[in-house]
């Protein structure tokens, strides 16, 4: 097991041989922070003894931020509020700051969901079965097959919400709205392609 005493010679040793702070921080053998307060205290003062970083001591143990850690990764929807009070159960008191702040060390940043089609157990088997059965094919295989599917169009209107920006009392303004009507008339469209390109499109019905 490797200590911080052979940890820092290492330092030490690697940066007389010509790497700079930046070179050895890549190698991750120790926080950037401490690969440059030893360089620099050797330059100093030729000793390789770390000094005591200054300011606010850390409020919580690492013990703690691994707690932390395996609480998100349980529920990776549970919010920076939600996780402080269950950390505060676990014995921490720490605001939800803190918590956001513990969470970026480890690599956890939060984002929005990213949307992907759900899938059943079926659906799981019948493609693995389908992969498992083509995984051999060849370019000029699969240049045998056309692949075709069916899309709906509506004729009127928008067929998802649109955001616009308005003044107070001009929720009804006529540049404000989006005409509707009860029945739009939808056409359906296939088409199909292949590796030698794209095919014709074809109008299947409408509707209503």
């Amino acid at each position: 097991m490797v200590t911080c005493k052979d940890t820092r010679a290492v330092i030490i040793a690697l940066h007389k041989k010509g790497f700079t702070g930046k070179d050895i921080a890549a190698s991750k053998i120790a926080p950037k922070t401490t690969i440059y307060r030893i360089i620099k205290n050797l330059k100093e003062s030729g000793s390789i003894v770390v000094k005591k970083a200054s300011g606010r001591p850390r409020k919580s143990s690492k013990c703690q931020d691994r707690l932390l850690k395996l609480i998100q990764l349980r529920d990776r929807g549970t919010t920076s509020t939600e996780l402080a009070q269950e950390w505060q159960q676990a014995g921490m008191s720490a605001s939800a700051r803190t918590v956001r702040q513990r969470l970026l060390e480890d690599g956890l940043v939060s984002r929005r969901t990213a949307k992907k089609t759900l899938l059943s157990r079926k659906n799981i088997r019948d493609r693995l079965i389908f992969c498992k059965r083509y995984w051999d094919w060849t370019d000029e295989d699969w240049g045998k097959v056309i692949f075709s599917d069916e899309s709906p169009f509506r004729l009127f209107g928008a067929s998802r919400k649109k955001l616009v920006r308005r003044r107070p009392g001009e929720r009804y303004h006529q540049s404000c709205v989006m005409p509707t009507v009860k029945h739009p008339e939808t056409i359906h469209v296939w088409g199909c392609f292949s590796a030698k390109g794209v095919g014709s499109q074809f109008c299947l019905r409408t509707h209503p």
